[in-house]
């Protein structure tokens, strides 16, 4: 497995690449976004997004485009390094094609973890797209696994991957409640280990939850008259629904 890791400060640069290697990974490292982009294809990159020659929000655009235009479906996960914890800078993160995220300060063995898991997901994902082909309605949303795109309205819903199946997860159960234990076992491959679920796995489920409902609300109006649209239910201290809008 090949990773890439994006950062500007040798210092950073040497110790994670050092972890990563230790660990069996091939490592290429580039300072800046410019190389980021123009680098060999990777399995996963590991953005800072505090770069010197552009905004990391657009580096990770400029990666799915890249990946886009290669053939490479989904292209490499990325994992951002950023030292905002806020909620709305996760949102923005996953909005603009971030797999997961780091927060400054952190150790090692998150990192490392948080690589595994975003890996391990990557595959499943790609099993999945190849041997999924059912379409899910719901209103006026389509599901299309094989494909493992949506629509609302007719229009593509910009999904980054986890999002993506966020959204097939809850579809699949439309109308019903999911329990974020669920979401989180199923979409992001967590489950208990001794009783205990990893530290931020719900938090990670909550903000992919923003994310999708701001994407679902920003084209409903494009649906035409008479489609429902679905929105993302909160049921407070259990999980999520996907419904239509009561009939009036």
């Amino acid at each position: 497995m090949r990773i890439l890791v994006v950062e500007d400060d040798d210092r950073v640069a040497r110790a994670l690449s050092t972890a990563l290697r230790h660990a069996g990974y091939e490592v290429v490292r580039v300072p800046t976004a410019a190389e980021a982009v123009a680098a060999p294809p990777a399995d996963l990159v590991l953005l800072d997004l505090g770069l010197p020659d552009a905004e990391g929000t657009d580096v990770l655009r400029a990666l799915r485009r890249r990946s886009s235009g290669d053939g490479r479906p989904g292209g490499p996960a990325v994992i951002a390094v950023t030292a905002r914890s806020e909620e709305a800078s996760r949102v923005r993160l996953l909005r603009g094609g971030a797999d997961d995220y780091v927060v400054k300060p952190f150790g090692v063995a998150e990192l490392l973890a948080r690589v595994e898991a975003v890996l391990r997901r990557t595959r499943t994902e790609r099993g999945l797209a190849r041997s999924t082909g059912q379409v899910l309605r719901l209103g006026a949303l389509r599901v299309r696994g094989a494909e493992r795109r949506a629509e609302l309205g007719g229009h593509p819903l910009p999904l980054t991957p986890k999002e993506f199946d966020l959204l097939a997860l809850l579809s699949r159960h439309a109308g019903a409640v999911v329990r974020r234990d669920v979401i989180a076992e199923q979409v992001w491959q967590t489950p208990l280990a001794g009783g205990v679920r990893p530290p931020g796995a719900f938090r990670t489920v909550d903000t992919h939850v923003a994310s999708l409902r701001a994407k679902l609300a920003a084209l409903a109006g494009r649906a035409a008259p008479g489609e429902g649209v679905p929105t993302i239910r909160t049921e407070r201290g259990t999980g999520y629904a996907l419904v239509l809008p009561d009939e009036p």
